[in-house]
């Protein structure tokens, strides 16, 4: 039976602690496995976990602050080969309460839904992104630069630069600026 990526749901905010208790829980299963002389039982059931998180940027005191935030707060994925042994190892496991899909027969991600997570994760860990989103429309406030303190309007929103153009008032006249996302704030 092949390995396929599973999710698994934990408590929110315990995502690594739950990855490290899991990856001490497998060393022991296969440990055991290799002492009952199953041939190769290292890396046979578990291959990878994976706590899925993207790189964010944010502005604090005035300083670009780069930090890791979970795409999906308590939840972890598991690569593994399911069967009954397997299934008890990660449902066992402290702070786990369950896999996606039914009680008794999770369901595990296509082999293309896996595949485009794990992309997104490994991308996302090098391609910051801001950690607020605007709409255009939206009022907002600049909190850095020479404009600091002005409130104005977006006007246009350019994601693949990570860009605003904010339309503020100068001398009683819109003026369009562009800005990094992290050097506004909503209003």
């Amino acid at each position: 039976m092949a390995q396929r990526m599973y999710i698994v749901h934990t408590y929110s905010g315990y995502e690594n602690k739950v990855k490290a208790s899991l990856e001490e829980r497998i060393r022991k299963f296969e440990e055991e496995k290799e002492e009952q002389g199953e041939k190769g039982a290292r890396g046979q059931y578990f291959s990878e976990i994976l706590v899925p998180t993207e790189t964010v940027i944010e502005l604090v005191k005035g300083k670009k602050k780069t930090s890791s935030r979970k795409i999906f707060p308590g939840y972890i994925l598991v690569k593994m080969e399911l069967n009954d042994e397997t299934w008890h190892v990660v449902k066992d496991t402290h702070k786990v309460t369950g896999f996606a899909g039914s009680r008794t027969h999770p369901t595990p991600l296509s082999d293309k839904e896996a595949e485009e997570l794990i992309v997104q994760i490994t991308e996302g860990a090098y391609t910051p992104k801001p950690k607020v989103t605007f709409s255009e429309g939206e009022s907002v406030r600049v909190i850095d630069g020479p404009f600091t303190n002005f409130v104005g309007t977006v006007q246009e929103i350019r994601s693949d630069k990570r860009k605003v153009k904010v339309l503020i008032s100068i001398f009683g006249r819109a003026t369009p600026i562009e800005l990094d996302f992290i050097q506004i704030e909503r209003n």
